[in-house]
């Protein structure tokens, strides 16, 4: 019985995706008729709206530059800053922590504005590096509290043996601890990965020029004052899943081991 309800869950989960799929290969007649299955299956909207418009893979370069800085500089500045909570005798832990765990409950548009002024002043807007600042603000305090844990499940009997043999404190982090945590750091990377990939309030506020707009605000220009083309919009809403589906399948297994180190070991 539980293995019936689960697979209904899951085929509800993904007949949105479903449909997503299939109404790209729909014509707009089959689109005004609700139709499950299409018909037949047309290429003219993927030809004209996908493969022939250059946007589309501008839209997806800019997706992935941002994602990637994204998940670059979220492991550069959690992984020391988590390690350093869970295994160095630092002052005012319980307080840092308490502000992490406050940071995850601010909405993004709460900073969003306070960031346009910041970074129009820096001249970071319409660019790169603001944009992957901007999601790193929201995708660090994350990956600090789920790294945390597991650092701080690494037995010190490692770390000490190591120093004992010589290792320098930095290397019996670079070369004993990050190794054991791998699980964790993989979880974090995907998660932050996904954030900047998924980004759209920044994404709005921060990027107002056509040419450096991600795919979550490339999607605006399939609905105009007058038009809505739906099928244009499937299909581009399509390709702008399969890269962080690709990312996730890829790593699934390192995801689920990380998470549940992080969920269960304090």
């Amino acid at each position: 019985m539980k293995r019936v309800i689960g697979v209904v869950l899951v085929l509800v989960y993904l007949f949105p995706v479903y449909w997503m799929v299939s109404a790209s290969f729909k014509t707009p007649a089959e689109l005004a008729s609700v139709r499950l299955v299409p018909s037949s299956l047309s290429l003219d909207t993927w030809t004209a709206r996908i493969f022939d418009d250059p946007r589309v893979l501008r839209y997806v370069l800019n997706s992935v530059i941002v994602a990637s800085g994204t998940m670059v500089l979220t492991l550069v500045l959690g992984i020391p800053a988590a390690y350093a909570l869970a295994r160095l005798p630092l002052r005012g832990k319980p307080v840092l922590m308490l502000m992490m765990l406050s940071s995850l409950m601010f909405p993004a548009i709460m900073l969003a504005t306070p960031l346009f002024v910041v970074f129009s002043r820096l001249g970071l807007t319409d660019s790169y590096l603001g944009l992957i600042l901007a999601d790193t603000t929201l995708a660090l305090p994350y990956s600090i509290v789920l790294l945390r844990p597991a650092f701080a499940a690494v037995p010190r009997d490692y770390s000490e043996a190591a120093l004992i043999d010589g290792c320098s404190p930095f290397g019996v982090f670079a070369r004993i601890i990050v190794p054991l945590v791998m699980p964790g750091i993989a979880t974090v990377a995907v998660l932050a990965f996904l954030w900047g990939w998924g980004d759209l309030v920044f994404a709005l506020t921060l990027a107002t020029e056509d040419s450096m707009r991600p795919v979550t605000t490339g999607l605006w220009g399939f609905f105009g004052a007058t038009t809505s083309d739906w099928a244009g919009a499937m299909a581009f809403s399509t390709v702008a899943m399969l890269p962080p589906l690709v990312v996730f399948l890829l790593t699934q297994r390192l995801v689920v081991s990380g998470v549940a180190a992080g969920g269960t070991k304090g």
